[in-house]
């Protein structure tokens, strides 16, 4: 059986959703689960599309960045699906399909993984030495301050006796935000 997993990290991005889905269908996956949540969350439909396959079934996704963001996480989730038996079916992997039931496929993932994340790591490095010299440029001032910069407000209006519940709610801040803020003082 061919078991198809769509993933996209927010709501917003339901024309990609919608799009994995037409895909899966179109290969032949008789069940899709699909959700909006970030890779690094936690992933119930993940974890239900894994829980369904028997010996002998695939899982088919879109894409590999859909289902993992790293070697180490692919490792893993292909260690799970070899002791249950089943394979993983990658529809669009640098323009190759990927069939993880055998050997070319198997090493096609490790190689296609392995250049995914050199250029993401590559990508990051190149990020940090941008926000770097745009510090040194004196362009780049880091992220506006958000709850902290209504510090004076907040323990203002705790002075006057309000409650935290109610101070949250009037300067517009969470109660871990709060706590930060007194934690500060």
């Amino acid at each position: 059986m061919l078991v198809g997993y769509a993933r996209t990290s927010t709501v917003e991005q339901d024309a990609g959703l919608d799009a994995q889905v037409r895909d899966l269908n179109a290969y032949g996956c008789e069940e899709v689960y699909k959700e909006q949540v970030s890779s690094v969350g936690e992933r119930q439909q993940l974890d239900s599309a894994i829980k369904s396959l028997r010996k002998g079934d695939k899982l088919v996704v879109a894409k590999l960045d859909r289902l993992a963001r790293s070697v180490r996480h692919i490792g893993d989730l292909l260690e799970t699906l070899e002791s249950k038996g089943s394979g993983l079916v990658i529809l669009s992997m640098g323009g190759q399909q990927v069939d993880t039931t055998t050997a070319t496929g198997k090493m096609m993932l490790n190689v296609m993984g392995s250049v995914a994340q050199f250029e993401r790591e590559m990508m990051l490095e190149r990020q940090k030495e941008g926000i770097q010299k745009a510090k040194a440029d004196g362009k780049y001032t880091g992220r506006k301050p958000t709850a902290m910069a209504k510090a004076d407000s907040v323990k203002a209006l705790l002075a006057t006796g309000m409650s935290k519940a109610k101070v949250c709610q009037q300067v517009g801040i969470s109660k871990a935000s709060l706590y930060r803020i007194l934690a500060s003082a």
